[in-house]
């Protein structure tokens, strides 16, 4: 499927908050435990020491807490990006058919994930909020309900200002995510099909979008360490970003990579599920558009 008689078929807007929605359902414990990973400062406990620690204390179902966050946070934040990277591509979409260019790609990509990650700022920091609150000592935890809630609360009790905390770090990592992502998943996809021997089908999604996985994760975990503690933060713990920075770098230079590992097997399966569910969702109710 793809080019037929001047027509080709694109996914509508809102394919891509559905495909990553049902991506993170999937993927959500190794989110929870990357959270718990880059929130430590000591380091002394490891990925899989991690998962046992948390299982033992609050059982498996532990692993979801804030799944309803997370949810929100890609229809917010996925739909966002997604949808204007589409209709972007749409309208950027030269006669004949054409690709548009990889520079284009990277630019409407940004641009999207700029937007994409300011909306979706409130759900991921209640997200980040809720899978940390099994750290905290009975007496100090959040407890919240679920992710609206979890909005209210800190609208309520820490003003709106609080809502779109991390907004800045979160509105930063989300350029590169979606430039790593969606510019690279597109391109290398175009190549590996002008080569002949790939065809649009599940082996070529599959190989493209490991690809963008493994790009988005070199080029965002610094920003998401540093997102991630900000977002966690007591209010007033950081005067500012720089403290933040200062205050992460006393670790080293892998203080800024902290949940490395399960941040790249977190992203690589979620960007492969979730581009594997966009494009079934293309192929089978996708729309035709002259070009």
């Amino acid at each position: 499927m793809g080019e037929v008689e001047g027509r080709k078929l694109v996914s509508r807007w809102y394919f891509g908050g559905i495909a990553s929605t049902a991506a993170a359902c999937c993927t959500h414990p190794l989110d929870l435990i990357k959270v718990h990973l880059q929130t430590q400062q000591e380091g002394k406990i490891g990925i899989l020491n991690q998962t046992v620690q948390i299982v033992r204390k609050q059982g498996v179902l532990a692993l979801y807490n804030g799944l309803s966050a997370s949810m929100l946070r890609q229809i917010t934040y996925s739909g966002t990006r997604f949808g204007l990277y589409e209709m972007g591509k749409q309208r950027l979409t030269p006669p004949g058919c054409k690709d548009i260019t990889f520079l284009q790609k990277v630019v409407l990509a940004a641009v999207s994930g700029a937007c994409g990650g300011f909306v979706g700022t409130p759900g991921d920091m209640v997200n980040v909020r809720m899978q940390n609150d099994i750290k905290l000592p009975l007496e100090k935890r959040r407890n919240y309900k679920h992710a609206l809630d979890g909005i209210y609360r800190v609208y309520s009790e820490e003003g709106l200002r609080k809502v779109f905390s991390g907004a800045s770090t979160a509105t930063t990592r989300a350029v590169f995510v979606t430039v790593g992502q969606l510019s690279f998943y597109d391109q290398v996809k175009v190549l590996l099909l002008d080569t002949g021997i790939f065809k649009d089908n599940v082996l070529t999604h599959f190989l493209a979008s490991i690809a963008a996985g493994t790009v988005a994760t070199l080029i965002t975990q610094p920003l998401d360490v540093l997102k991630t503690r900000q977002m966690n933060a007591k209010p007033g713990e950081f005067r500012n970003m720089w403290h933040l920075v200062t205050y992460t770098a006393q670790l080293g230079p892998q203080g800024f990579f902290k949940g490395f590992v399960p941040a790249f097997v977190r992203l690589g399966p979620h960007t492969v599920l979730l581009f594997l569910f966009l494009e079934q969702l293309r192929q089978n109710f996708g729309v035709h558009i002259n070009c």
